[in-house]
């Protein structure tokens, strides 16, 4: 099987980063922002729900042969996303109660299944 150049996994991952926002727009949640680069992170999907900004990982694997795409967000990701966040919080001026949450896709379209993990992790 021939591997996926650069664009076509970019362009995948948008797609999948897309998909995933409407699953959470229909499970209540606003979209705000989506790919926030940040110095040294970025932030996949920016969402509000309430008063609480979401800041939400989206990793995506077809099938879970090698691991759930949850288990891929290891600790240093988590500190990349944390600085991203804290960047994007300040760019903003924005001072309001945040969350860190995780959405593990796994499947290829139009068959996929979302595991979404509120709180998965907190700012220390």
């Amino acid at each position: 099987m021939p591997s996926l150049r650069p664009n076509d996994a970019r362009a995948r991952g948008a797609r999948i980063e897309l998909a995933a926002e409407a699953w959470l727009q229909a499970h209540g949640l606003q979209p705000r922002h989506r790919n926030q680069h940040a110095k040294g992170g970025e932030l996949d999907l920016v969402m509000q729900e309430g008063d609480t900004l979401v800041f939400i990982e989206v990793r995506h694997r077809a099938d879970a042969r090698h691991g759930h795409p949850l288990e891929t967000v290891t600790a240093g990701k988590q500190r990349r996303i944390i600085m991203a966040a804290r960047f994007y919080l300040q760019r903003n001026g924005l001072s309001c109660p945040c969350r860190f949450d995780v959405v593990g896709v796994t499947g290829t379209p139009p068959q996929l299944e979302y595991t979404w993990v509120r709180a998965a992790f907190d700012a220390f």
